[in-house]
């Protein structure tokens, strides 16, 4: 018969702290974000092409241009969002809004004004959704170990700066939407026709 007189009486349980609550939920909600993001990683080196070298040579008396419109047509050779449908454009936006909400917004945001528009439904303004991925690829290649210490530095100087110039400028996509935080606005600007850019057939 077992000794009792040394067994160890049971712990107490352990309470987290409500104050401690919040920083654990924000370093869920970012642990959630970058397996999102490995996860679309993981899915576009199993999509990637095969290596150019690999690559059929275009058919006799097929110009350049023409070659790569077929390969196009076949599905996307590009990584950037715009290259993207159905599906495949489906998952990477989400990983991008997922950037956007915990990552951008947070520290990069700054506040709505009539200089600095913003629309919460920056989603479907489709120039605002190519330049922030753009960014994001950015942040994804500058902000690994492999880009060494000067990384994150080359990304705000080279990509961050130049894309809140363009991305809330009074004229540029959210001209029409919220200047002011207490005035939410949508609304996506129409683009030139192409007949009225002399481009039609």
């Amino acid at each position: 018969m077992p000794d009792t007189s040394t067994t160890a009486p049971d712990p107490e349980p352990f309470r987290v702290p409500d104050g401690d609550l919040d920083d654990l939920a924000s370093t869920l909600a970012k642990t959630m974000t970058e397996v999102r993001q490995h996860g679309v990683i993981l899915d576009r080196l199993d999509s990637e092409p095969a290596p150019a070298s690999a690559a059929p040579e275009p058919a006799e008396g097929i110009p350049a241009a023409a070659a790569a419109d077929s390969a196009w047509e076949g599905g996307p050779a590009s990584v950037f969002i715009l290259a993207l449908d159905g599906e495949a454009y489906t998952v990477e936006l989400t990983a991008l809004t997922d950037w956007v909400n915990y990552l951008f917004l947070p520290v990069y945001g700054r506040e709505i004004s009539t200089t600095r528009p913003w629309c919460a439904q920056w989603h479907e303004h489709p120039e605002a959704v190519a330049r922030l991925h753009a960014l994001w690829l950015a942040w994804q290649q500058l902000t690994d170990a492999e880009a060494g210490l000067s990384g994150p530095s080359t990304w705000h100087r080279d990509h961050l700066d130049h894309t809140l110039v363009h991305l809330r400028a009074p004229d540029g996509p959210f001209a029409a939407c919220t200047t002011s935080p207490t005035r939410p606005n949508h609304r996506v600007l129409t683009t030139p026709a192409p007949e009225q850019l002399g481009l039609a057939a």
